[in-house]
């Protein structure tokens, strides 16, 4: 069986409810608490391209950080860039992400995340 691993932030109220859900449904996942264990950008790659979604899609745009760096929504940076500015910048990335296979989604809502077990 495929491991299924959680880009987790025990903080967030989301990121928890994921979690839960998934342990509801008999899945005992990776934990992965990417504040302190961050993805790397080839791994931030592969994330995006399995849940179909670009950079900024699953970037936290309100967190100060975003605005401390000088960005924009706007900015017209290769992906590339947004990718390495996540992997710099953990506290940029939206959670939770569940991974699964080469299947991946955002805990947003956390009942999303039961389409790719």
């Amino acid at each position: 069986m495929t491991q299924v691993t959680i880009y987790h932030n025990p903080r967030c109220s989301k990121s928890r409810q994921t979690l839960a859900l998934l342990q509801e449904n008999g899945v005992e996942p990776d934990i992965v608490e990417y504040l302190t264990n961050t993805p790397t950008q080839k791994r931030l790659d592969e994330l995006l391209k399995a849940m179909g979604k670009e950079p900024l899609e699953i970037m936290r745009t309100k967190e100060a950080r975003f605005k401390e760096l000088g960005l924009s929504k706007t900015d017209q940076r290769p992906r590339k860039e947004w990718i390495r500015i996540m992997a710099e910048n953990p506290m940029l990335i939206e959670r939770p992400i569940v991974a699964k296979g080469k299947k991946a989604a955002m805990g947003r809502p956390p009942g999303d995340v039961l389409d790719i077990l």
